[in-house]
């Protein structure tokens, strides 16, 4: 999956100028990530399906283990090294799990090559509940998600929010009572499978626009296995 290099791939855009409107762009090709490169861009969607045989693999490794939990900090190359002697840990076969690692590194790699990035902090965590239930800002200049299984993550386009109602702004009232958002419509979803890049408050020129986002209730017995990839030095 080969992405073209945006234009400025030296560290972060530096265009200061206060956040007045933000967008989301969507695709169905990977090069639409590279649009988070926009001023104007706080996600941008890969939609996507998941192969059968990937989400066997999902559902497999999830009956066994649906408290999963792993995190690397590495470089891409090392990646496939580091995932399958983890699952092998947890006694799951590597050549079962391959089509998982293979994907899982295929991201890594577009991701840093998108950032310019060394090394990337990779979790990938089994959810049976919310993991950040209320919306939110980050404060990182950017993250990867993608839901493998289950509900993926919700968010709200900027035009929608009242920043105000954020945090203690709410002052201890739901989200959707507080003014945070006018009605359920707001509140968009990826679907499973959709990569999606966030940016976050401390992409230079973004301040008091970064993505508002939550993580969805888990939906019966049904639990999320969710992928995220970070800035590292």
């Amino acid at each position: 999956m080969n992405m073209p290099l945006p234009a400025n791939t030296e560290g972060l855009p530096i265009n200061k100028t206060a956040a007045k409107f933000r967008r989301a762009t969507i695709g169905s090709e990977p090069p639409v990530l590279t649009d988070i490169y926009q001023e104007d861009v706080n996600i941008a969607i890969w939609q996507r399906g998941l192969s059968n045989q990937l989400q066997t693999v999902v559902a497999s490794l999830l009956s066994v283990h649906p408290s999963l939990e792993l995190s690397i900090n590495a470089a891409p190359k090392a990646i496939p090294t580091h995932l399958i002697d983890l699952l092998g840990n947890l006694n799951i076969d590597s050549a079962k799990a391959s089509v998982l690692v293979e994907d899982v590194t295929n991201l890594a790699n577009m991701f840093c090559y998108l950032f310019d990035l060394k090394r990337t902090g990779l979790r990938l965590t089994a959810l049976n509940k919310a993991m950040c239930p209320r919306f939110h800002v980050d404060r990182i200049p950017a993250r990867l998600v993608t839901t493998y299984s289950g509900v993926a993550t919700q968010w709200l386009a900027h035009e929608h929010v009242d920043r105000n109602m954020l945090g203690a702004g709410n002052k201890g009232l739901a989200d959707d009572v507080s003014g945070l958002y006018l009605q359920d419509s707001d509140v968009q979803q990826l679907n499973t499978g959709d990569v999606a890049i966030l940016k976050g408050e401390y992409w230079e020129g973004n301040e008091e626009a970064g993505l508002v986002h939550r993580s969805p209730e888990v939906i019966g017995d049904h639990p999320r296995l969710l992928l995220t990839l970070d800035f590292m030095a």
